[in-house]
């Protein structure tokens, strides 16, 4: 219920941005405008995370820049279909893609039959980060990431994962733990998040990686046990759930997170990425936005074309190693 109501409070924000007037400005004015509707390219569904920023960046970018700013909604084959899209559109500012890990890092190496490359985009700026949570089923006595690793040396192929499915960012952030400790556990699979929630909750199987919404009101009600969180540092909706890397030094570098940042098609011009980047800055630091993604539990994650850019070849080549070690080939449906 947490969750939900989380999500409609940041979805109904998309009025209040939209009818505000008065913006801080980095400037006069950018050195370019739209000069025609501008489309927003979401490569998922209606009401996930990727949606929810799609409309909220729409909303500051109409009132900003005085065109229509549309969500496209084009979900499918993990983000692919939708991002093939914005890769095929003018460079010209009038398509803007909303990405994250699935089809911006994790895509390039864990399908066969990509039908884009990265290099036909251009990093503009991410938005924010959002935390993915390892959890326990109260059943077993397992409160944290050292006691999950004493009982699985203890009872090998006694524990089962569960994901939202293959090559998700959840199932490769157990993955990736299970590498870096020589361990092994068996994943389960699931289609989306929330059958993969109720299997947790119900005992099904006994840990479960998730996005930090919706397992952490499951946590606060003390349905599941927190083992960790991943990124670096505590989520400021849970600082009581410690990190991954908090460990040991084995983890020391372990660093998973949702994120959903913002990419034009290659071919866009500077003056063009720049403006663009420009507003995405004055959006983040907006105080009803830092709420609402305070709300997401989410951290707002500003950055310049290159800062991006960088970020995104980092989380390509991390998600590639651990996808290489774990043998995993798909195809797009």
């Amino acid at each position: 219920m947490t969750s939900l109501l989380s999500r409609r409070r940041v979805l109904s924000a998309t009025a209040v941005l939209s009818a505000t007037a008065a913006l801080p400005r980095l400037g006069q004015a950018a050195d370019w405008r739209p000069t025609e509707n501008v489309r927003l390219i979401v490569p998922a569904a209606a009401g996930g995370t990727t949606d929810v920023m799609g409309r909220l960046l729409a909303a500051h970018l109409q009132t900003a820049w005085g065109q229509s700013a549309i969500v496209e909604n084009r979900s499918g084959g993990g983000g692919t279909i939708g991002t093939a899209e914005a890769v095929r559109q003018k460079g010209d500012g009038h398509t803007i893609l909303v990405g994250n890990p699935g089809p911006n890092a994790i895509a390039y190496s864990i399908f066969r039959n990509m039908n884009y490359k990265a290099e036909q985009l251009q990093p503009v700026s991410n938005l924010i980060r959002i935390p993915n949570i390892i959890s326990a089923h109260p059943s077993v006595p397992i409160k944290s990431i050292s006691d999950l690793i004493a009982y699985i040396k203890a009872n090998p192929d006694k524990l089962t994962y569960g994901s939202s499915g293959v090559g998700q960012s959840p199932h490769l952030t157990m993955a990736w733990l299970l590498q870096l400790t020589g361990l092994k556990m068996v994943h389960v699979p699931f289609r989306g998040a929330g059958p993969a929630l109720q299997a947790a909750l119900s005992g099904d199987i006994q840990i479960l990686s998730d996005n930090l919404f919706p397992s952490l009101p499951q946590v606060q009600d003390g349905k599941l046990n927190a083992l960790a969180v991943t990124t670096p540092e505590r989520s400021g909706s849970a600082p009581n759930i410690p990190t991954v890397r908090e460990t040991g030094p084995e983890l020391a570098k372990f660093d998973v997170s949702s994120w959903f940042g913002i990419f034009l098609p290659k071919s866009a011009p500077a003056p063009v990425v720049d403006a663009l980047n420009r507003e995405i800055k004055v959006f983040l630091e907006r105080d009803d936005t830092r709420k609402n993604i305070a709300a997401m539990g989410a951290r707002t994650d500003y950055g310049t074309p290159q800062q991006f850019s960088d970020f995104v070849q980092a989380e390509t080549t991390k998600f590639a190693a651990i996808i290489k070690q774990e043998g995993l080939q798909m195809d797009v449906n």
